[in-house]
């Protein structure tokens, strides 16, 4: 105990002095060069060697993470190089290792690579950034088992050198580091933890030697590591216990902050008085498993038999002298110990004759009962039946049947699969012939085989060919000459004047000033219409021996009896267009100029942003942003709401701030007015504390869009929307309550500014994220995306009350008022674009009356329909002639 205050005093003492002479050498010390003349460090007088002769082992373990860019990287080299200033570095002194780590683990070099402080510093400036993950716990690990090994360098622990660990970081680890880390404290090495920016302190302090105040660090950026230059020095050049002090430890002193404390070799444990050691009774500390006696040795322990029994394989289990093996006992196969004696044993399938030594194989198949269909065959302790070849197994394992082959492999046999005793081949139908694949089939080319003799056309059949006859001619009663069809003389035609035989029927035809009915056969004498060239636009109507022009409904006729105009509906009727009346048909739309939509009666116009509309701000109150920036945000809130009408029956706009918690500045239904809410956003506090953006997604969510707090029913299809600002990482997920937003109909606008997160926003903002997602470096250009906002809000409440071209209502009903549907924000009108498209494909199919400015050309669908009922019955006319020219062929093959 006298030599712990002794040691406490004697550290006390070196502190209070060490004080003194640094701020004596301050006004003398000199700019320490390092191959960096630009750069002078702010604490130059502190870094002049002033661990003279101070034995360590020292590992800098640096996070090359991807989080860490290169200009971070570059000032924890330089933090690195400030450290190395003061240490006095040789083989003898304090030796430095360095790894990097990130998704893996880089050793720049070991304890053992160094002797000189000029190489220990290109070496750092010679670092490449990796630029992977964050594998802390792995990083720690690899020093415990490797860097700190005498194989890299490490000093032996019984020479008392301290082992050290310098550890930055600048984000949460990818792996557990709790464990690893105590394990290697508890191996007597003191841990330095660095967190930069937004570390997780519980984090720092899992990794770090206590006391925590000594031990673990916090900057909030990477410049701000070199103000820790100073403390390193005092703290790595202070003395260490067990090489000032008599420790008087039995085996190993091992450093610790201030103090020291013993350490025993392995197989001894430490005494009550913490400095001598003793052997570790296993035998009675550990579940040894032995089965009879157990004995300590040095560091372990051994299993023991009494007498007349030795020790099993295992080394715990106890086994009877084995008396088979201490006589000639004779046994053919086994020999087994009994009680004092043995006995001659056979092995499965075999049967001990009576001589009780030799052994005689058993023939279960030797029974009529063994019930194998095929074939019996022994194993070694009983059968199994065996099938012929061809043949497989039941189920039952006695009877066999007939293996399948076609349905096992499935050769992909086009026709048929035949099965064989080994195997099977591919099989075709009747009339063709198997290919060289062995798979597909070819029909049978008769035609081509044989001197068929056909005069025209020769068809294959199954078996053999037919001869047949081209269009318009009929097979002779040799059946392979043709004779040109007359079928005007084959059938009974009908005609009422006269029959003229074509190359595949006949036609009627009528005398000159007749036309064919529509039944093909008779005549009537033909019209004025029909005689004249009547010129008529639309359509002519004849009238005795004359004709009328007359117009398509929706038409005119014009002063020259033939062509038709357009009825102008918007100058015959007073519409009530406010801006301007377009005309449609037999009825007419009212249309609104830009920057304005039709109103709900269908005549009126109003600007875009008058539209209902519930619209929650959610507000990033956080430290990081500053009250200089939070006013800046309070700002663009105003401009926002200054863009809208705000009323009960237009828009709703509500407010929530977080930062580790949530709070709500006003509801949907606290305002109906402007001025009132802008009043409220400019006495809003600012909250100044953590980042909790999914806790704000949850309350937004749960609580915000309810009828509670002034959101208007679904059932009204009032768009909602939230707006939601950030300038940072969130410290919880915003992806669950986000995605849960978006799937209740919640249109996500997410703002984000200086070092807010991308994958973050991108979770945040609805799709597509072009038009939901706005990130700006700095504060400055708040203004631009005000204006974005406001101008997409004003679209999409533009496409939420419906097209602006409504129907004003048709001519009969003056007081009918269009249905207004609304929609979500920034949906796109799929309907309205899909029409778009149809009337430009309309425009450009090159129709006749294309030239006209007329779009409906109502008489193209008149004409189209006709033709196409001429093409039907075309058709439908050669099916049924070729129907009966295969009859008749059947007829002659059958009778033949």
């Amino acid at each position: 105990m006298e030599k712990m205050l002794v040691g406490c005093f004697l550290l006390l003492l070196g502190q209070i002095l060490l004080l003194p002479a640094e701020a004596r050498q301050r006004p003398r010390s000199r700019s320490i060069s390092r191959g960096r003349h630009s750069r002078t460090h702010p604490q130059t007088a502190l870094l002049e060697s002033s661990c003279e002769n101070k034995r360590a082992d020292l590992v800098f373990i640096i996070d090359s993470s991807r989080s860490v860019n290169t200009h971070d990287y570059a000032k924890v080299k330089e933090f690195i190089l400030d450290i190395l200033q003061f240490l006095d570095i040789g083989p003898d002194i304090t030796r430095v290792g360095l790894l990097q780590y990130g998704s893996t683990v880089k050793n720049e070099f070991s304890l053992k690579t160094f002797k000189r402080k000029s190489e220990v510093e290109r070496a750092v400036k010679r670092m490449r950034h990796l630029s992977t993950g964050t594998m802390t716990g792995l990083a720690i690990q690899y020093a415990l088992n490797i860097a700190f090994s005498e194989a890299e360098g490490a000093r032996p622990l019984r020479e008392n050198v301290p082992r050290v660990i310098m550890i930055v970081t600048d984000g949460r680890p990818q792996d557990s580091v709790a464990e690893v880390a105590a394990k290697a404290r508890d191996t007597g090495i003191l841990i330095f933890a660095i967190g930069v920016g937004q570390v997780d302190l519980n984090t720092l302090k899992a990794i770090g030697s206590e006391p925590h105040e000594d031990h673990v660090f916090l900057v909030a950026n990477f410049s701000q590591m070199e103000s820790l230059t100073s403390v390193f020095q005092n703290k790595l050049c202070m003395a260490h216990m067990c090489s000032l002090l008599e420790h008087n430890c039995a085996h190993f002193c091992i450093n610790t902050p201030g103090s020291y404390v013993c350490r025993c070799k392995q197989g001894y444990i430490l005494n009550a008085d913490q400095t001598t050691c003793r052997i570790q009774d296993l035998c009675a500390a550990e579940d040894h498993g032995c089965e009879q006696l157990c004995v300590n040795l040095l560091g372990s322990f051994v299993c023991q038999c009494y007498s007349g029994y030795s020790l099993a394989e295992d080394g715990k289990r106890c086994v009877a002298v084995d008396y088979c093996a201490s006589e000639n006992h004779g046994c053919e196969h086994e020999c087994v110990n009994a009680d004092g004696s043995y006995s001659c044993r056979c092995p499965k399938g075999f049967s001990l004759n009576p001589d009780k030594k030799t052994c005689t194989k058993i023939d279960y198949c030797a029974s009529p009962n063994h019930g194998c269909q095929h074939e019996c065959v022994n194993t070694d302790d009983s059968y199994s039946c065996r099938c012929l070849k061809g043949f497989t197994l039941n189920p039952d394992q006695k009877t066999c049947r007939r293996i399948n082959y076609c349905a096992l492999k499935k050769p992909g046999c086009e026709h048929e699969c035949v099965n064989t005793e080994e195997g099977y081949y591919c099989r075709c139908h009747r009339g063709y012939t198997l290919d060289p694949n062995g798979k597909t089939c070819s029909r049978v080319d008769h035609c081509a085989e044989q001197d068929h003799g056909c005069e025209q056309l020769c068809l294959n059949t199954e078996t053999s060919f037919v001869c047949q006859c081209s269009e318009g001619f009929l097979i002779n009663e040799d059946l392979k000459t043709c004779s040109r069809a007359d079928y005007c003389l084959l059938s009974d035609h009908g005609c009422e004047y006269s029959c003229v035989n074509t190359d595949r029927s006949f036609a009627c035809q009528c005398p000159e000033g007749h036309a064919l009915r529509g039944d093909g056969k008779t005549c009537a004498k033909l019209d004025a219409c029909a005689l004249g060239d009547h010129g008529c636009e639309h359509s002519c109507v004849s009238s005795g021996d004359s004709f009328v022009c007359q117009c398509f409904e929706g038409y005119l006729l014009r002063a020259d009896g033939k062509t038709c105009r357009r009825k102008d509906v918007c100058q015959a009727v007073d519409h009530g267009c406010e801006h301007v009346c377009v005309n449609s048909g037999e009825s007419y739309i009212c249309k609104c100029s830009e920057g304005f939509r039709l109103a709900e009666d269908g005549k009126r116009c109003r600007r875009c942003s008058e539209g209902p509309i519930d619209l929650v701000f959610v507000i990033d109150g956080s430290k990081s942003l500053g009250e200089d920036n939070f006013e800046i945000v309070k700002q663009f809130v105003t401009g926002i709401i200054d863009s809208l009408v705000i009323s009960p029956k237009a828009a709703r706009v509500g407010l929530l701030q977080y930062s580790t918690q949530v709070r709500t500045e006003f509801t949907l239904r606290n305002f109906s007015s402007a001025k009132d809410m802008k009043k409220a956003v400019a006495h809003m506090k600012y909250m100044g504390k953590g980042s909790m953006t999914g806790l704000a997604l949850k309350h937004m969510f749960e609580r915000s869009f309810t009828q509670a707090e002034g959101a208007r029913p679904l059932s009204a299809r009032v768009p909602r929307v939230a707006i939601v600002f950030t300038d940072g990482r969130a410290q919880d997920d915003v992806a669950e309550w986000a995605s849960k937003a978006k799937d209740n109909g919640i249109t996500m606008y997410a703002v984000g500014v200086g070092k807010a997160i991308e994958e973050e926003l991108q979770e945040i903002a609805s799709k597509p994220t072009d038009k939901h997602l706005f990130y700006a470096e700095d504060f400055s250009t708040m203004g631009e995306i005000s204006e974005k906002l406001k101008k997409g809000i004003c679209e999409a409440l533009e496409d939420s009350d419906g097209s602006q071209d409504s129907p004003a209502g048709e001519l009969p009903k003056r007081g009918h008022q269009p249905t207004v549907q609304h929609r979500y924000l920034f949906e796109e009108d799929s309907l309205s674009r899909s029409a778009q498209k149809l009337f430009h494909s309309t425009k450009s199919s090159g129709s006749p009356l294309e030239d006209k400015p007329d779009e409906c050309k109502c008489e193209n669908l008149i004409m189209f329909q006709t033709l196409a009922n001429e093409e039907v019955r075309k058709l439908t006319q050669r099916l049924e002639e070729m129907t009966q020219r295969m009859e008749a062929l059947e007829n002659r093959l059958r009778y033949r």
